[in-house]
């Protein structure tokens, strides 16, 4: 069925403008800049895991290496009824991909969660980086908060930096009559927000349409051009709110006629469509089915489909919830909570990807997948708490695959030499002298910029990643855009 008026209202960020957009905004040095070259022929997919996704029974050391990694989490994850600890052989074991997979600072062997079989297939063809890690100073362990800071990038509040950090990207390339992103979702992900270009929200491409009378199409021709007039008076407008407004309304607007039509494109026109559409259909999971509305635009835009309002979007974003797993989290086998989400993802990323391929556009495409924090070291009776750091995935075919990025010391025992702090977490540190032997962190900016730089065409990050103030150990002073995985 169609959205409703409010939605269409909500989903286009017209509702948002009048209290969000200020004379400050307008004075941004990333909105003043002059537009950078876009992306070109790419496209980039933001896959969230809603919840703080268990990092450390993600990506799993699997022996000690140079140092106590696999003893330590085995003190931290019990065996037994409610263990969540992953063993290295037998029944629910670690995945154990044949292509190097160590951590950089260790040399420990590390290996995938048994329900990613997917991910270690796309390893296996060195088109996955696990970043190790990543994290941002004085790190929350509220949902919110945490969220928030991974979609702004901004932890510190620092001034100029409004919005999300894929949204300061976007309003610094393109304009409000573009559509550059799609959110398959009801409302617009936090990375994307910005006020300058429109980014599209729907669930289904069949059913993104303008809110008419579902009932009485008689006015719909009348209902149509009196929005698209008030669109276009509005654009006129000196005043930079009630211009984007109307530039954002009228593409949009002109979106709802063109993108219904890429579902039959994606599934009669292309011939080995039917085929692709019914391998999501069998998984039959939320992942597959958001991550096939992704390929539908992908198509439509990659085959060059001759609408009058053709899709350009290059930027989307999927979810999958679950993840805050306090109780029954299970360990590694089928039907357990962590393994079955993890399966999910797993399962649709790799099948996405692989549709990439067939359209061929496999190494035109890079996905980031990550968690708002990872949970607690040691489990509780039979989940984990809220943590700290994570992994992050960068999965694609410009991909350079491989471990990067230090695992954290989860050493917990002796008190007297445990590297977690009060909360019994990892610790965010950047390096200098340390007593407790901390490992470099990844600050996520870090991921971001290196996206930004070497995918995205961004010759400055840092017009839209704010760098911190604060000790050089404790703080990310330091940028570093060139991480090596792209």
């Amino acid at each position: 069925m169609a959205i409703t008026r409010r939605q269409f209202i909500q989903r286009t960020g017209l509702a948002a403008a009048g209290s969000f957009l200020g004379p400050s905004l307008f004075r941004n040095p990333w909105l003043q800049q002059a537009l950078a070259d876009t992306m070109g022929d790419r496209y980039f997919v933001v896959l969230y895991l809603d919840g703080g996704n268990d990092g450390l029974n993600t990506i799993t050391p699997v022996d000690n290496g140079t140092g106590s990694l696999r003893a330590d989490y085995q003190i931290a994850r019990n065996t037994g009824s409610g263990g969540l600890q992953l063993p290295t052989s037998g029944q629910g074991a670690l995945l154990v991909p044949a292509k190097p997979f160590k951590d950089p600072a260790t040399t420990a062997q590390l290996g995938f969660h048994p329900g990613l079989q997917g991910i270690k297939n796309l390893y296996e063809q060195s088109k996955v980086a696990v970043i190790q890690g990543c994290g941002y100073p004085d790190y929350s362990l509220s949902h919110d908060d945490s969220r928030h800071f991974f979609q702004n990038a901004n932890p510190q509040g620092n001034g100029g930096f409004q919005g999300g950090w894929l949204g300061r990207y976007l309003a610094a390339n393109y304009l409000g009559s573009d559509i550059p992103g799609v959110n398959i979702r009801d409302d617009i992900a936090g990375e994307f927000i910005q006020f300058t270009t429109s980014v599209l929200a729907f669930t289904r491409v069949r059913n993104f349409k303008f809110p008419y009378d579902d009932y009485d199409h008689s006015d719909d021709n009348a209902k149509k051009a009196a929005f698209l007039t008030l669109c276009s008076q509005a654009t006129g407008s000196a005043q930079a709110t009630l211009k984007y407004v109307g530039d954002t309304g009228t593409a949009t607007e002109k979106s709802t006629e063109s993108y219904p039509q890429l579902e039959n494109h994606y599934k009669v026109d292309r011939p080995s469509g039917s085929s692709w559409d019914a391998q999501y259909t069998a998984l039959n999971t939320s992942t597959a089915k958001d991550l096939r509305e992704v390929a539908k635009v992908i198509y439509g835009v990659s085959s060059g489909f001759p609408l009058s309002n053709p899709p350009t979007a290059r930027f989307f974003e999927v979810r999958n919830g679950g993840y805050d797993t306090h109780s029954d989290q299970g360990a590694g086998l089928a039907g357990d909570q962590h393994y079955d989400l993890h399966k999910e993802v797993g399962d649709a990323v790799e099948l996405f990807y692989n549709d990439c391929v067939d359209m061929g556009v496999g190494n035109k495409v890079v996905i980031l997948v990550w968690s708002e924090f990872s949970r607690r070291i040691k489990q509780n009776d039979n989940g984990t708490d809220h943590g700290s750091q994570a992994p992050m995935f960068v999965i694609g075919g410009p991909v350079i695959g491989g471990a990067y990025g230090n695992h954290p010391n989860i050493k917990s025992t002796p008190s007297s030499s445990s590297a977690l702090d009060g909360d019994g977490n990892t610790v965010y540190w950047q390096g200098g002298s340390n007593p407790k032997n901390w490992t470099r962190s990844t600050d996520i900016r870090d991921v971001y910029g290196t996206i930004l730089n070497k995918w995205l065409g961004m010759a400055n990050p840092l017009t839209v990643l704010p760098v911190d103030v604060g000790s050089a150990n404790l703080y990310w002073t330091s940028p570093n855009f060139t991480m090596g995985f792209l």
